[in-house]
């Protein structure tokens, strides 16, 4: 559901919103001068520009963290944010697509949300949110999603018993409206940020060794025997944060990038994915069509498959893939799974504030 304009200034996009949604924000209380909160960035990440606009702050980020888990954002309040982006998989969901409060299903697989904070290219598969603020705001309205609309759940969570003063104390507002919900979710998902994996001690902080295999899996990673260093790099990110088209099909039932941009070489093209804490977010591509990290790696080194707008580093590998054997299929997962982040996985900062 392509829920932005397919071209918007980032200087607008405060403006479109509150015009797109019919926000009014009310008056605000000049008084309440909210607490600064201050990101803690692991080593090898750079620091984060935060939106001028929405300001962290110990109140945004907690109230965020409590709607992200609330309900009531849905049309029948049983679905929140959390419930396609569990904590405990990488903010990422277990199951191949996406069901809706109706039992209907989707037809991609929800994005793990980490690092995407540092994220400038666009969100979701298709990159159609410029801001974590524009993204908060489509599933709730999406039909096949949370199936709500906005008035309905401003009016609900006005009417609660906690929120109105909640987001007094974070905003300053004496209404809430959708605006101010997606500013404070934004808040809280800036806060989902993964550093300290196995790779990140040995890579960015020299703190220990990988093991002989896990070695083996970088050394192909990182050069082009896997070829994977390209599009996911290393240190940092781990992805690239730009759109490829990875070879899983000739031709394409998902035009991914192409709806939102109408440009032909974007046909079959989806946002790199990070590969931090990849063990623990399957299932994987946009339609999660592979359950296992190996089933991935079987792709990339026997199944690839060209079409026009294949990515040129995939076209290098030619058809078929990789061509890897079963010990470097092995290795290769090894590694992969150096990215896991334990710290981050069970940080109880980011779990269910109600639980």
């Amino acid at each position: 559901m392509n829920m932005m304009p397919r071209t918007i200034s980032r200087a607008l996009i405060p403006v479109f919103l509150m015009a797109a949604v019919g926000c009014d924000t009310g008056p605000t209380n000049t008084d309440h001068i909210p607490t600064p909160y201050e990101l803690t960035i692991p080593p090898g990440l750079p620091p984060m520009e935060i939106p001028a606009d929405n300001p962290m702050t110990v109140e945004g980020v907690a109230l965020g963290r409590r709607l992200f888990f609330e309900p009531m954002l849905s049309g029948d309040n049983t679905m929140s944010c959390s419930t396609c982006h569990r904590p405990e998989n990488g903010f990422s969901e277990p199951q191949q697509t996406s069901v809706g409060i109706n039992g209907e299903v989707g037809t991609r697989n929800a994005m793990a949300i980490i690092n995407l904070g540092w994220v400038r290219t666009g969100l979701f598969w298709d990159g159609r949110a410029a801001t974590l603020e524009a993204q908060a705001l489509g599933p709730v309205t999406n039909p096949i999603e949370m199936n709500s609309k906005w008035p309905e759940v401003e009016s609900k969570l006005n009417a609660h018993a906690d929120y109105p003063q909640l987001f007094k104390d974070a905003f300053g507002v004496d209404r809430i409206d959708s605006l101010t919900v997606a500013k404070a979710i934004a808040q809280f998902e800036r806060t989902l940020i993964s550093g300290n994996s196995k790779f990140d001690r040995w890579y960015n902080r020299h703190e220990i060794q990988l093991s002989e295999q896990e070695m083996r899996g970088f050394v192909m990673y990182n050069t082009e025997v896997a070829d994977c260093f390209h599009c996911h790099g290393l240190g940092g990110f781990i992805t690239d944060n730009q759109f490829q088209n990875n070879g899983l099909d000739e031709t394409f039932a998902d035009m991914g990038r192409y709806d939102v941009t109408g440009e032909e070489g974007d046909r079959g093209r989806f946002r790199t994915p990070t590969l931090r804490n990849i063990e623990m977010t399957a299932p994987y591509m946009h339609d999660g069509r592979f359950f296992t990290l190996e089933e991935v790696v079987d792709h990339y080194s026997d199944h690839v498959k060209i079409s026009p707008t294949i990515s040129p580093t995939m076209e290098l590998v030619g058809f078929g893939g990789a061509q890897l054997t079963q010990q470097q299929k092995e290795d290769l997962v090894a590694f992969l799974r150096t990215f896991t982040d334990p710290e981050f996985l069970s940080n109880p900062d980011f779990s269910d504030p109600n639980q």
